[in-house]
């Protein structure tokens, strides 16, 4: 079992261990109840973790989380095809009549 990240936030750890297990690799959350304790250890020390259970998964749980974080990142503004309404970057299809970009 390797440890692959951590985060100040629970909800972004539960975010990247659904998208592995998605992929068939198994995880595991660590730390996931110690924000009690914060001011008594260092910070980092509390923050939750996310474990890797197969060692031979480490290296593609890395890569797709890289490739997660380059995905979910905002592109540039885009003009719906269908409708002609204006989409901000990190929509994947239109607001207006949710057709894909």
């Amino acid at each position: 079992m390797k440890k692959l990240t951590s985060s100040d936030s629970l909800v972004t750890i539960h975010h990247w261990k659904n998208l592995l297990e998605s992929e068939g690799i198994a995880c595991e959350l660590r730390n996931e109840h110690l924000g009690s304790v914060m001011g008594e250890v260092p910070f980092v020390e509390v923050w939750p973790q996310l474990w890797v259970v197969n060692d031979l998964d480490f290296d593609r749980a890395r890569q797709l989380l890289s490739d997660a974080a380059m995905s979910e990142s905002p592109d540039e503004a885009w003009t719906c095809r269908h409708c002609g309404e204006s989409n901000e970057g990190q929509f994947a299809a239109c607001w207006n009549c949710t057709k894909p970009a």
